[in-house]
């Protein structure tokens, strides 16, 4: 499903708060949910302690005469969608700027996804050299901003919002990670990087 096909362009003023770096800024920037949303945004298909009993409204299906209930409780509201423009070589320090600007106002550690195109972060290259085993641990923790490449987006878990860094890699790459990073973002995207080449590799406006 495309993102907005109404859209030719990408818009920096996409609705709602703004990540844009600005010096001046007393404008919240996202506006906090609390926590991951627990009947929206279930962890897909994660291992892990999820709710394993049955949902309530299984039971009711039979006698529910009056209203009619939807069959799955994962139903959420579209995501935001922001754009940090930036250069491919400054994409990485767009992300990293508007994760700043996200846990200044308030938004917790646990509740930030970033993903990046091209080089991994500094801080991802750093974890992984202790092996696959432990920086995923950290991941399924949920305690902090956690930092993944692309190609690693149909692992990751949902998140409250998720950063995309356009900083590299090939055009074909990021036009199938971007659409799954959408969908891993229960309250907001921001899309770090080239708008030009992002309308480019999407055949359409974010």
């Amino acid at each position: 499903m495309p993102l907005i096909p109404e859209e030719p362009h990408i818009h920096e003023s996409a609705q709602g708060p703004r990540v844009t770096p600005a010096t001046g800024r007393t404008a919240p920037t996202p506006r906090p949910v609390p926590g991951p949303r627990s009947a929206a945004s279930p962890r897909p298909g994660h291992p892990g302690p999820g709710p394993s009993r049955p949902a309530p409204p299984a039971q009711r299906a039979a006698g529910a005469a009056g209203k009619p209930e939807p069959s799955r409780p994962e139903t959420r509201s579209t995501p935001q969608i922001q754009l940090v423009p930036a250069p491919a070589d400054g994409a990485l320090d767009a992300a990293d700027e508007a994760v700043d600007l996200l846990l200044d106002s308030g938004r917790a550690p646990g509740d930030v996804l970033v993903f990046t195109t091209g080089d991994q972060h500094p801080w991802a290259a750093h974890e992984l050299s202790f092996g696959e085993g432990t920086y995923w641990a950290q991941h399924d923790a949920r305690d902090d901003v956690f930092y993944a490449d692309a190609s690693s987006v149909e692992r990751a878990a949902a998140r409250p919002v998720v950063v995309f860094a356009v900083n590299g890699g090939t055009d074909d790459s990021t036009a199938r990670a971007l659409p799954a990073a959408l969908e891993k973002a229960s309250a907001l995207l921001i899309v770090c990087g080239d708008p030009a080449r992002i309308n480019a590799v999407l055949g359409a406006g974010v």
